[in-house]
Order: structure tokens, then sequence, then C-alpha cells
């Protein structure tokens, strides 16, 4: 599913970039809205795959609701964003499984574009955050390829977490295509994902 780029690669491997310069400001926040879900999907064969293999990473959600986005949460998923991307090499399923598609978590330091997501999802939840407001989400990235990101749903719109890019940014200032993404209600529940109108003007939420 997942494309790499070779800057982001050295990136992650420490050569190019301080962890410092990895994101934006911890303490500003640009305008998101919230993503329009459309019909239900199929969820991804490797996401089911996974859920075989570790079960309890994929009960219902509690509760279906947004995280509250202040200045902590906003540093928290900072944190989480850019350690994981640093911290995680970048392989493909077929030289790390050998197989096409597998979701999995990174155990050995090494994954592809769902298994970062899955990651930063997993800490997340450890540290507190509503389980149903952290969707792993289906997108067509800039190359045209298949590509996995994590959706934050917050009471100030839809973030992403990604690692092909430092910074988080709104759902609709990504430049991909959506594909389709968990239900906040249930994670075994996938649904398709409008087309945003436009991208809001990116600026400083306090």
């Amino acid at each position: 599913m997942c494309r790499f780029n070779i800057l982001l690669t050295a990136f992650f491997l420490g050569l190019l970039a301080s962890p410092t310069a990895a994101g934006q400001r911890a303490n500003d926040f640009p305008v998101a809205t919230a993503a329009v879900i459309s019909t239900e999907a199929r969820p991804p064969m490797g996401y089911v795959g996974y859920c075989l293999r570790y079960p309890g990473e994929c009960n219902a959600h509690t509760a279906a609701r947004a995280i509250k986005l202040d200045q902590a949460t906003w540093a928290l998923l900072n944190n989480v964003n850019n350690e994981v991307n640093r911290r995680i090499q970048p392989v493909t399923d077929k030289d790390h499984w050998g197989v096409a598609e597998r979701w999995d978590l990174p155990s050995d330091g090494k994954g592809d574009c769902e298994d970062y997501a899955l990651l930063k999802r997993k800490i997340l939840i450890e540290k507190g955050l509503n389980a149903g407001a952290l969707l792993m989400t289906v997108v067509i990235d800039h190359e045209g390829a298949g590509h996995a990101v994590l959706t934050i749903v917050t009471d100030r719109g839809d973030y992403v977490l990604d690692n092909q890019e430092a910074a988080i940014l709104p759902w609709t200032q990504t430049g991909y295509r959506f594909v389709k993404r968990q239900s906040m209600q249930d994670p075994n529940v996938w649904a398709t994902i409008g087309t945003p109108a436009r991208s809001p003007v990116a600026t400083a939420a306090r």
C-alpha cells in the first residue's frame, strides 16, 4: 500500500533533521473542519488480518466523542507523531513479511504506513485519548498510491498524523484523496469519506 520517499527515509533514520524541526510548534494548531462520512465500506483486508492477530486492538468503542483539542493535547499529538516517525524504520510489507499487504504493530522497529498509524493510535489510547476519535484511514497519496494515515477527530475538526509529512495537518490540507476510514462508533465498521468543498485557511488557533 505504501510508497516511501528517499528523503523521508533519511529523516526517519535521523540523518537530515533534528527532532525540534519535525513539526509545527506545539502551541499552535491550524484551523480544520470535520470530514464528511458517506456510505459504509468494506474494511481493508490488512486490517481484518490485524484484528485476527490482535483482537484486543479492535474492540468496540465505549464512547463516540470528539477529542477536546487544547494546547496539552496538541503537544501530545505532536510528540507521539514525531517520536513514532523518528523511531520506526520504513520498510515495505514485501521486504518485511514477504507478503504484499500486512497490517501490524512495528514491534521490531520496522514497518510501513499503516504500521506507523497503528502504533500512534495504540500509544495515544494508552495516553488516555478516546479510541473512538483515533481512526485508521485509507487515502490515495500525491503519487496516486494507496496510503494509510491516522485521523484525529477533535472538537475543532479532523487532523491527520502521517509518516510522509512531519506536520500534523487538517484533513483538507494534506493533498490526499480520502477513500475510507473507521467509524467512530465501531472500529470494525468502515465508511467512505466525501471530498472537501474547499480547504480552510491554515491559521493559528489559540
